[in-house]
Protein backbone atom coordinates (compact mmCIF):
# COMPACT_ATOMS: atom_id res chain seq x y z
CA UNK A 1 0.00 0.00 0.00
CA UNK A 2 1.01 3.60 -0.96
CA UNK A 3 0.08 7.10 -0.12
CA UNK A 4 0.88 10.49 -0.63
CA UNK A 5 -0.51 14.24 0.62
CA UNK A 6 -0.96 17.04 -1.56
CA UNK A 7 -1.62 20.11 1.08
CA UNK A 8 -2.75 22.83 -0.87
CA UNK A 9 -4.01 26.40 0.54
CA UNK A 10 -7.00 25.81 -2.91
CA UNK A 11 -9.78 24.24 -1.38
CA UNK A 12 -10.92 23.89 -4.84
CA UNK A 13 -8.15 22.21 -6.56
CA UNK A 14 -8.15 19.52 -3.06
CA UNK A 15 -11.70 18.73 -4.10
CA UNK A 16 -10.73 18.21 -8.14
CA UNK A 17 -7.97 15.87 -7.24
CA UNK A 18 -10.33 14.14 -4.48
CA UNK A 19 -13.06 13.19 -6.82
CA UNK A 20 -10.44 12.13 -9.20
CA UNK A 21 -8.86 9.43 -6.73
CA UNK A 22 -12.20 8.06 -5.85
CA UNK A 23 -13.09 8.08 -9.60
CA UNK A 24 -10.07 6.06 -10.24
CA UNK A 25 -11.32 3.77 -7.25
CA UNK A 26 -8.94 4.95 -4.48
CA UNK A 27 -9.93 5.92 -0.82
CA UNK A 28 -9.77 9.29 -0.26
CA UNK A 29 -9.00 10.41 3.61
CA UNK A 30 -8.91 14.01 4.09
CA UNK A 31 -6.67 14.99 7.35
CA UNK A 32 -7.30 17.37 9.94
CA UNK A 33 -5.01 20.74 10.49
CA UNK A 34 -3.97 18.53 14.03
CA UNK A 35 -3.27 15.56 11.87
CA UNK A 36 -1.12 17.61 9.51
CA UNK A 37 1.11 18.99 12.62
CA UNK A 38 1.44 15.85 13.81
CA UNK A 39 2.53 14.38 10.58
CA UNK A 40 5.20 16.85 10.11
CA UNK A 41 6.49 16.78 14.05
CA UNK A 42 7.12 13.77 13.20
CA UNK A 43 8.96 13.78 10.22
CA UNK A 44 10.96 16.74 11.57
CA UNK A 45 11.76 14.11 14.77
CA UNK A 46 13.22 11.37 12.88
CA UNK A 47 14.82 13.75 10.99
CA UNK A 48 17.05 15.32 13.82
CA UNK A 49 17.26 12.04 15.71
CA UNK A 50 20.52 11.12 16.81
CA UNK A 51 20.58 8.49 19.03
CA UNK A 52 22.03 9.90 21.86
CA UNK A 53 20.47 10.11 25.33
CA UNK A 54 19.67 13.54 27.15
CA UNK A 55 18.74 14.06 30.71
CA UNK A 56 15.37 15.19 31.27
CA UNK A 57 16.59 18.21 33.47
CA UNK A 58 18.54 19.59 30.06
CA UNK A 59 15.36 19.28 28.20
CA UNK A 60 13.86 21.76 30.54
CA UNK A 61 16.48 23.69 30.74
CA UNK A 62 16.08 24.75 27.32
CA UNK A 63 12.35 24.96 27.47
CA UNK A 64 12.06 27.21 29.81
CA UNK A 65 13.94 30.21 27.59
Amino acid sequence: MGAIVINSENARNLKLLAALAEQLGERVSRLSPSQIEDMQLGKLMKKEKTGKTVDRKEIFKHLER
